[in-house]
């Protein structure tokens, strides 16, 4: 069996977007890869064929052991290409996702096990997901909180964001909202809105994107910071 590029990209989307608690299914593929729905049955026939994947009845994709294993190696590529470019080569974090995207199919393991050595332990990548996977249950379990649930008067950190959004990213790059930055909650507002302090101004985020924003309030117990 033949590991392509492309199947490669199908696995780990489907590991993400179970982790961020999507249904995943053909549109959820075509939407997270952005190709047509053509394109997404005809790799899904290969997955399947290949024993990466199951497809219940009801249309949701699942990843077999052989697939999670394939998807999981990725994406621990994908996290170490991440800090070799902010940590080594000083590249703004909002850029480095999709650097990583087209540079994690060509690493080899030698190359993998050096880049272990030269960065070390770290928990976090640069966007502030923990290393590996995790999903929306388990950060909440570890007390973050999404940016559009945060009541009014909370203050805390930024721990995460999603990365996955280019766009999104650098406008809040440029608003100082990334991981590490301190937020004070000013309100929950009736139009879908929030409002926060960061680096001393207010900002108004949409829901939409306030969901996409996870952070550690105040008077937790820090993680490392990413």
């Amino acid at each position: 069996m033949k590991i392509t590029i492309s199947k490669e990209n199908y696995l780990k989307a489907i590991l993400e977007a179970e982790a961020e608690g999507e249904p995943v299914i053909a549109a959820t593929l075509a939407r997270w890869l952005k190709v047509s729905a053509p394109a997404v049955t005809m790799a899904i026939r290969r997955l399947k064929r290949d024993g990466l994947i199951s497809v219940r009845k009801s249309g949701r994709i699942h990843l077999t052991p052989e697939g999670r294993e394939i998807a999981s190696r990725l994406l621990k590529r994908h996290q170490l290409i991440e800090r070799m470019l902010t940590e080594i080569f000083g590249m703004e974090w909002y850029k480095v996702h999709d650097e990583a995207e087209h540079l994690e199919h060509a690493v080899s393991e030698d190359f993998e096990r050096l880049l272990e050595q030269r960065l070390g332990d770290s928990e976090f990548c640069p966007h502030g997901s923990r290393m590996g996977l995790e999903t929306h249950k388990e950060r909440r379990r570890r007390g973050l909180v999404p940016l559009a649930e945060a009541q009014p008067g909370a203050t805390g950190r930024v721990a995460a964001v999603f990365e996955r959004d280019r766009r999104l990213l650098e406008y809040l790059d440029t608003l100082s909202v990334r991981p590490g930055a301190a937020v004070e909650v000013l309100s929950q507002n009736v139009d879908d809105t929030v409002s926060i302090r960061v680096d001393g101004r207010a900002v108004h985020l949409g829901h939409p994107a306030a969901r996409k924003i996870w952070i550690e309030p105040a008077g937790r117990r820090p993680a490392s910071s990413p």
